[in-house]
């Protein structure tokens, strides 16, 4: 009966690390895509660069293999990243910026009219 209970403790756990890291991979890629839109650029021009210095070594490959250098390291990046986030600990739920992901809604200040301080601590 214990073994049982600790094998599905262990099945839960190796679930919700893997859930965690895949939470974190989407996240992280998202987060890239939009937020480091500049960082895209650049590394799109640094690529491009590359490609034309690489032309004269390599004239029939030097575009393939910058453009799949720069693919390798953007995915390792955020497999990295969202490797070391799960292996801290830290999940999504807990980031407060990430509230977006699971559905929250940022509270807002609410609304106080002008004439409720007159009005809204009338007991009838």
């Amino acid at each position: 009966m214990v073994s049982a209970q600790s094998s599905n403790l262990a099945k839960t756990h190796s679930l919700l690390i893997m859930r965690s890291f895949l939470i974190w991979t989407f996240t992280l890629a998202v987060c890239l895509l939009v937020v480091g839109f500049p960082l895209v650029v650049l590394m799109a021009t640094v690529g491009c660069l590359l490609s034309i210095v690489l032309q004269s070594v390599m004239p029939a490959s030097a575009v393939l293999v910058v453009a799949g250098g720069l693919i390798m390291f953007n995915v390792m990046a955020v497999l990295i990243a969202a490797g070391v986030l799960t292996a801290k600990g830290i999940h999504p739920k807990q980031v407060k910026w990430l509230s977006w992901l699971h559905g929250e809604a940022e509270k807002s200040q609410t609304t106080v009219y002008a004439a409720c301080p007159l009005t809204c601590e009338i007991n009838q």
